[in-house]
């Protein structure tokens, strides 16, 4: 039977810090699996910002925290941050977010939990930059800017910055059951 041998890296603490190292581990495996679709996690650009830095021949797809997320009709991205990553060859997406939505309208009314708090719930047992690669894939694929029958590497982190990376095959939401973590690159270990 046929075997990969992927290097994992787990990093001692969570976080910012980890970012460099998190983006050179996951072009080093874009690169050798030839992955075209990169989608990255940033909120305010900072980490969006970074990984120009590396991936600045791939035209990542830079996923933002919805607006409103945290208060009414406030975006955490400047829109000076969009525009320059914009210039910079990157796609900005701000949408929906996938484990979020109604669901979460639901459990602040109600104090109760939808489905999609339970998978969220279950994926951070990952890490919180696992549920995040997931849930960005997912968004990045029902906006059609992600092909679902190619594979994609999906970077996310703890808080801010970036400690995670996956390879994925990506899906809807719809099909959620249909996304498969194929390989975990890089992620925080945890207490």
């Amino acid at each position: 039977m046929a075997e990969i041998s992927v290097q994992t890296v787990y990093f001692e603490e969570p976080g910012k810090i980890n970012t460099e190292r998190t983006l050179q581990i996951a072009l080093k495996r874009v690169q050798e699996l030839e992955i075209d679709q990169i989608v990255i996690a940033s909120t305010d650009g900072y980490t969006a910002l970074e990984t120009m830095e590396v991936f600045k021949d791939y035209n990542p797809i830079i996923v933002t925290h919805s607006t409103g997320f945290n208060k009414p009709n406030e975006q955490e991205m400047p829109v000076e941050v969009r525009k320059k990553l914009e210039d910079m060859g990157a796609t900005v997406l701000t949408c929906l977010h996938s484990f979020g939505g109604i669901g979460r309208a639901v459990r602040k009314k109600m104090n109760t939990y939808q489905l999609d708090d339970i998978i969220a719930g279950t994926l951070r047992v990952l890490g919180e930059g696992t549920k995040v690669a997931c849930e960005i894939t997912l968004m990045a694929a029902d906006a059609g800017l992600i092909n679902t029958e190619k594979e994609v590497v999906s970077i996310a982190g703890t808080g801010r910055g970036a400690d995670t990376a996956l390879v994925l095959k990506p899906a809807n939401t719809q099909s959620f059951f249909d996304l498969k973590i194929k390989e975990i690159l890089c992620k925080p270990r945890l207490d």
